[in-house]
């Protein structure tokens, strides 16, 4: 049999039920469609969480206070010694050293005139549009006084200015946050939000105001960003080691940038594909149908099996012949699915900007591969229940 006259059958036996072929493909498209389109919302949502992370940078170090080490016998022992400012200008000192943040987080009344609210308070160093990547959209940052004796000045975020001064200049101006009278010497541009904090509905003044404030002794986090001259490992080798020889103990934790995104990267691959393998239950079901589907015609279609071996077709052929049929009507499948996810991404897209999703032609190109594969692994019984049939058998069924 030559590879035309295979074809034209296939064709042929695809056309002879037209309706049957059409609802089959749509099992797989719809299997195909499901796959696709929820592997593809986990590698968007990827994608978006990676590159919210990264908008501070991966040469960060961050420092938080406190250690919990597992003791045989003994449980749990927890050290809170804090942070102090003294750590974070020893620190400054520190090789290969470009910027760094000592933080406090805190929530308080902001007042301007007669408008007010509550808002997010962030005692920061100077560094800290350099460490964050956060750009100054009018004046300028804190000044840098040393982490102590700072002046009364304060940083606004973008959604706080709107609405506390209603589209006016607020430089120069005055805000009260918790009591303090401070002067409004900068306007920070749009960050967006991070894990559920607005950096931009927020207000930033220097870290020693903000001990005070909310009466801390120490520091929340002292963030630190090296130079591209040494690496994240050998940076916080030296900063272990330099607190240790302060603090007499390993009494604080250090997080990278580099293993928090490279952690984050593999926790939402793994969820990227079990949301995957949840959408390939539907690709399975059409796979049952492809598997109903190639028996019933393997029924109808004794007679004509029965004469193709009469006429010399060989058992190899005859297998050939049904696999062929059921990969194509399965490809189909694909195909549509494929169509379908595209559309849906079009009008997604359109209706939401921004919405989380990343269609990959690679992807693309394996959907429609498994889907050639379910097609496959359906049609192989069929296909060597046709390829055994005994030709005199099948004839006289005819």
């Amino acid at each position: 049999m030559h590879a035309l006259d295979w074809t034209r059958w296939i064709l042929r036996a695809l056309e002879s039920s037209r309706m049957r072929s059409l609802l089959t493909a749509t099992g797989i498209a719809i299997g195909i469609c499901a796959v696709t389109l929820l592997t593809s919302i986990g590698e968007g949502i990827r994608v978006y969480l990676l590159d919210s992370f990264s908008q501070f940078g991966t040469r960060i170090v961050t420092v938080t206070p406190g250690r919990t080490e597992t003791l045989g016998g003994a449980g749990m022992l927890a050290t809170v010694r804090p942070l102090s400012l003294e750590d974070a200008l020893s620190l400054q000192r520190l090789a290969h050293t470009e910027a760094v943040v000592p933080v406090i987080l805190g929530t308080s009344k902001i007042e301007a005139g007669r408008y007010q609210r509550d808002t997010d308070v962030y005692a920061v160093g100077p560094d800290m549009p350099a460490a964050w990547r956060f750009g100054v959209a009018q004046g300028r940052f804190l000044p840098d006084d040393g982490l102590r004796n700072s002046r009364y000045f304060a940083a606004l975020g973008a959604k706080v200015k709107e609405e506390l001064f209603q589209g006016r200049n607020a430089l120069g101006e005055y805000v009260r946050i918790g009591g303090s009278r401070f002067q409004v010497i900068g306007v920070m541009e749009s960050k967006g939000q991070l894990l559920g904090f607005d950096l931009d509905d927020a207000i930033y003044i220097p870290t020693d105001l903000g001990q005070a404030m909310f009466n801390r002794e120490g520091l929340m986090e002292i963030d630190l960003v090296f130079r591209a001259s040494t690496t994240s490992k050998q940076y916080s080798e030296r900063i272990r080691a330099h607190l240790v020889e302060r603090h007499g103990e390993e009494d604080f934790t250090l997080f990278t940038q580099e293993d928090m995104l490279a952690s984050l990267d593999k926790i939402l691959t793994m969820l990227k594909f079990a949301i995957g393998a949840i959408g390939s239950v539907a690709l399975v079901v059409g796979g049952v149908g492809v598997l109903t589907i190639m028996s019933t015609a393997l029924g109808e279609r004794i007679g004509e099996i029965g004469l193709l071996r009469a006429l010399g077709a060989t058992r190899r052929q005859v297998l050939l012949l049904f696999l062929g049929e059921a990969v194509l009507l399965a490809a189909l499948g694909g195909a549509l699915g494929l169509l379908a996810v595209l559309a849906l991404v079009m009008i997604g897209r359109a209706a939401v900007p921004g919405l989380p999703i990343a269609i990959e032609p690679l992807y693309l190109l394996l959907s429609l591969a498994l889907s050639c594969g379910v097609g496959l692994l359906a049609g192989i019984v069929p296909a060597l229940n046709a390829a055994n049939l005994d030709p005199i058998e099948a004839l006289r069924s005819e």
